[in-house]
This record gives structure tokens, sequence and C-alpha cells, in this order.
């Protein structure tokens, strides 16, 4: 209830949660949110970590329906040479004249499906990680309106879905498979949802996102 006694609208409470749970734009967590590795995996031997790392950043962006939040993921082109058809969030390496991750991550969104910088207001990070292909990624959570319009970049964008925020917050939804990766055996998050297979880097932010905003 408000302080006028007016009911309030359960996505607000969502919103407040949200914006709480996160230290502010720009602010990295105090260490990883959700106890395992920096990288993709379950599990991870520094014997792999890739000699060249590149600096990168993601947008994670939360849909602010009235009929409940959402994640919205992308879907990558089958032709491109890194990550071809793997689900992932907007994002790319930074560039010189990008002055933070934040800049990295607004940009990367915007060339990519079309979301203006001025449509997104960034809450907080989640712990960087870095992938197996050397990159060092800043996770940036921004909140947007469902008003938007999108437009993907047929280059490198084949489609963009929405993920209801509940399911990627309900534990029972995120499993571990295990593949046997360039000789190594690899345990990995995974997370289908409606014909998707989210896995790898996408998956573990989602793992990331949920424990963080399931501990206030």
């Amino acid at each position: 209830m408000s302080e006028q006694g007016i009911p309030v609208a359960r996505e607000d409470i969502v919103r407040e949660h949200i914006v709480e749970s996160f230290h502010g734009p720009g602010i990295d967590p105090p260490s990883l949110d959700d106890g395992d590795t920096a990288y993709g995996w379950v599990s991870q031997s520094d014997d792999v970590t890739p000699e060249r790392i590149t600096s990168a950043a993601v947008l994670v962006p939360i849909v602010e329906r009235s009929e409940g939040m959402t994640v919205l993921l992308t879907q990558r082109t089958a032709h491109l040479r890194s990550h071809a058809g793997q689900i992932s969030f907007p994002g790319g390496k930074s560039e010189p004249h990008d002055g933070s991750a934040e800049d990295t991550a607004l940009r990367e969104a915007e060339e990519e499906i079309g979301l203006p910088r001025d449509r997104v207001e960034i809450v907080g990070r989640l712990g960087q990680r870095t992938t197996g292909t050397g990159f060092h990624v800043t996770p940036v959570v921004g909140l947007i309106e469902p008003t938007v319009d999108l437009v993907p970049d047929p280059g490198e964008v084949a489609t963009i879905f929405e993920v209801p925020l509940p399911f990627v917050l309900d534990p029972d939804n995120h499993k571990i498979e295990t593949r046997l990766i360039k000789g190594l055996e690899r345990q990995f998050y995974v997370m289908p949802y409606n014909g998707y297979y989210i896995w790898g880097l996408t998956a573990r932010l989602l793992v990331a996102l949920r424990n963080t905003l399931g501990k206030s």
C-alpha cells in the first residue's frame, strides 16, 4: 500500500527491488555474485585461460512490461565468425572512444538492435567474466520501456526475443550439462526456453542476475 492507501502495482515493487539490488551505475559488485568462477563454465581451470584478452561489455536489458518484467535477448546470425547462432545479450568489444563499460554496452545495443541509449536506465553491473574466446566482459544491467521500437541489425542479429523475469529467477529452470569441448570435459549452465537454447556466458549471466535479485 502507498502512503495514501492506494495499492501499489506489482511491477512498481519489482522495479524498486531491482534498483535496490545493485550498487548503482558504473559500480562493480564487491565480488562475483554467483559463487562460481568468472567464466561461462560451472568449473574452469586456469590452464585454459585465453592468452589474449579483449575488454568488452554487454547490456542486460530488463523490459518493464505492465504484465510483468522480462529479460531481452538476441540470437546471433548464423554467418558470424564468433558465437554464430548463439543466444546472447547485445554487446561487443570496447572501442577507444568508449568512456566506460556502460558506453560500450549502450553503443553496441544501439548498433545491434536499434535501442536508443537515452531510453535505457542503467541500474548497475554484474560481476565481470572472461569468455573462452578471450573477451573480458562487463555486464551492464538496465531498465527499458516496452514502447521502444527495436530494429535488429541483419548483419549481426537474427532474432530479438524476451524471457519472463520470473522464469529467469526460478532456479528449477537453470540446468547443468556436460560436454566434451576441445578434448576437455566441461560443465555449463543451460536454460532452454520456448525453443531457444540459452547456454554459456549468457546462461551464466542469467544465473548471476537471479542470485543478485534474490539477495535482498
